[in-house]
């Protein structure tokens, strides 16, 4: 059986803001901003082999199930998967007010 793999798309958004909390974390240790960072795409890869690794995204409405999210290191990583892409849509600390979409 050959196991299908999905390729894994940043959105701007998604790289902006991964940027942003490289910088803000680097503040104060560029040692710790390179593992939160390196720890949030490795979660994001495990979902390369089963978009559905992760539960459904409760803050997306009329969600199809294709919307996805997580929690790593108190960010919150929303992502889409369709036939052969995971696109990563944000990245956003858990102490802001999720938004509906």
């Amino acid at each position: 059986m050959v196991e299908k793999k999905y390729e894994v798309v940043w959105t701007k958004r998604s790289q902006l803001q991964m940027n942003g909390i490289f910088k803000q974390i680097s503040k104060d240790s560029l040692q710790n901003a390179q593992k939160v960072l390196e720890d949030i795409i490795t979660a994001v890869h495990k979902a390369e082999r089963n978009p559905e690794f992760y539960h459904p995204d409760k803050y997306k409405e009329n969600n199809d199930g294709s919307y996805r999210s997580f929690e790593k290191h108190r960010y919150r990583i929303a992502y889409r998967f369709s036939e052969n892409t995971i696109r990563v849509l944000r990245v956003r600390h858990t102490s802001m007010e999720p938004k509906k979409y």
